[in-house]
């Protein structure tokens, strides 16, 4: 048989001071892999959130590389269209006021 020691109030606070360190012990593990599991899903997340954005971004510029070309494309029409009406160059600094003594003339309302 094992020997018998008799528990005295110092052995037993001793004891429940030990089950108590043991218990926070158990929790600070707990809480640090919560926060490990946490860290974990927020870099995920910010890492999709930062491709979402380079998408996006990217999208982005190839409206405005359409939306270049187009205005461009515009651009030669409208240049043509006034060459064949006898129009000065769009680029000239009489071009404004050739436009609007045309549309004086022609009484007409063009917003632009």
């Amino acid at each position: 048989m094992a020997p018998f020691f008799p528990r005295t109030r110092a052995a037993d606070a001793l004891r429940m001071k030990q089950i108590a360190l043991h218990n926070q012990c158990r929790m600070i593990r707990c809480l640090r892999a919560k926060l490990a599991t946490k860290i974990r899903e927020s870099a995920a997340t910010k890492e999709g959130l930062e491709t979402k954005a380079e998408n996006t971004i990217q999208e982005q510029h190839l409206i405005i590389e359409a939306l270049v070309e187009e205005k461009a494309s515009l651009l030669q029409i409208i240049q043509g269209l006034e060459e064949d009406n006898g129009a000065p160059a769009p680029f000239d600094d009489e071009w404004r006021n050739y436009r609007k003594k045309t549309r004086k003339k022609k009484g007409l309302r063009i917003f632009l």
